[in-house]
């Protein structure tokens, strides 16, 4: 192996660059083990149990809490993580006792602990993440409630000087005790000076344009997709129903848990009915799709690759994760987002602003007047036509790709080799096993 790279984020599919020789360990949490392995990656636990953070997240509208009784279940979570994070790096694997040492670190902000990690390791780190922490003066922190452009730049350091306050004491323990380092003072953010580590965001630049303000340290590199539906095998059932009428329309949120299920349920079905369309139902988490008795036009569905899924719907209607985002439009649906937190209202706001769905319905206002406007919105063939543009203009880009070519435009050089070795080396760049100059 020429290298060892770390991956702390979600985002599979772009580290193909064990494809190329390298050694690739993705550490997430324990719930996603079977699906990294499945994947081709060596797998390491993080802490944190996603369903308590996904749960924290709903019901704060987000990464900072509502009030005071919610910090200490927020605050559990991130510690965990935080203290997985250096044997993430260093320990060996789980399963095979293989020996582990990282030469780069690939993180998401949420991690928090990554900067302090890196720092200690003496070892490059890459930002990579599909929602917006670098801060511009075209659209606010999607963390923020900021609604003025006046305030857009600002909020970014707000809300990264919020989360900074609630962790600081974590991240100073973890330094002194773990890292062997000196506690930081800094009160700008959770970050503290990252001005020099590069960023990637990963999305479409025909979606969101990179604003003008962000240098060449920031790369868009397309959205990444997982590419799913080339083994997958639909049920005879699923088949045989969508065989039978028009395209359905796809309502689904996912992992993220439904406050009142029920009543969710009957919104969805009363809005079809009302419309006339045909609709899946993703289940999910959240427990939706509890009928009273079967609907012809209704179809009940566990989880689906959305790569196959979304091309046998007309429409689609979910929560507005940046996957799914990508996955519908890809797919040239027009979209309804019903974001729950965090990133989701800006992705539905994109949406919109694109012209390929209605305003977002945020989940406490979901409603049946408010989904049935949202469904006659997308049945206009002209939001259809600017979907399939939308689609067209994505067709061409590898996230992937860009994403591998975007680490290695900002990873620093490692030691020269001679131009003329005598003997074959059992050590290469990395540069060099990728073909960079």
């Amino acid at each position: 192996m020429c290298s060892h790279l770390l991956q702390l984020a979600n985002v599979f599919r772009m580290f193909s660059m064990q494809d190329y020789g390298h050694r690739v360990r993705l550490a997430t949490h324990s719930n996603f083990r079977d699906f990294v392995l499945t994947s081709g990656l060596e797998f390491y636990p993080l802490g944190g149990d996603p369903k308590v953070l996904a749960g924290y997240m709903v019901k704060n509208k987000g990464f900072l809490p509502s009030g005071p009784s919610e910090i200490p279940i927020q605050r559990h979570q991130i510690k965990e993580i935080i203290h997985s994070l250096l044997p993430a790096c260093k320990e060996p694997d789980p399963d095979s006792g293989i020996p582990f040492k990282t030469d780069a670190i690939i993180a998401n902000p949420p991690a928090c602990g990554h900067t302090h990690v890196a720092e200690a390791l003496q070892v490059p780190l890459h930002i990579f993440f599909t929602m917006p922490w670098t801060p511009t003066s075209e659209f606010p922190h999607p963390l923020s409630r900021v609604k003025q452009s006046a305030g857009y730049r600002l909020s970014y350091q707000i809300v990264d000087s919020l989360i900074w306050l609630g962790i600081r004491d974590m991240i100073n323990d973890v330094r002194k005790k773990k890292l062997k380092l000196r506690p930081v003072t800094y009160l700008s953010g959770s970050q503290g000076s990252d001005s020099d580590v590069p960023h990637g965001y990963i999305w479409s630049p025909h979606l969101v344009p990179k604003p003008k303000d962000w240098g060449p340290k920031i790369d868009v590199v397309g959205f990444c997709f997982l590419d799913l539906a080339t083994n997958y095998e639909p049920p005879e059932s699923l088949i045989r129903w969508l065989e039978v009428g028009p395209k359905p329309i796809y309502i689904g949120f996912g992992s993220l848990p439904v406050q009142e299920p029920e009543k969710m349920t009957q919104i969805i079905v009363h809005a079809l009915e009302q419309t006339g369309q045909r609709g899946i139902i993703n289940k999910g988490w959240g427990g939706l799709g509890e009928l009273t008795e079967p609907k012809d036009y209704i179809y009940l569905l566990d989880n689906v690759p959305h790569d196959w899924l979304f091309l046998q719907c007309m429409a689609v209607v979910h929560h507005g994760g940046a996957g799914t985002t990508a996955a519908g439009l890809r797919a040239a649906c027009p979209t309804t987002i019903v974001p729950f937190f965090g990133d989701q209202p800006f992705w539905g706001e994109k949406v919109h602003a694109r012209g390929v769905g209605p305003a977002p319905i945020p989940v406490d206002e979901f409603s049946l007047p408010k989904l049935v406007d949202a469904i006659n919105f997308m049945l206009d063939p002209k939001v259809k036509e600017r979907a399939i543009e939308l689609a067209k203009a994505m067709v061409n880009e590898d996230g992937v790709t860009g994403a591998v070519k975007a680490f290695f435009k900002h990873l620093p050089r490692m030691k020269p080799e001679p131009e003329i070795s005598p003997e074959p080396s059992s050590l290469f760049s990395i540069s060099k096993c990728f073909g960079c100059s």
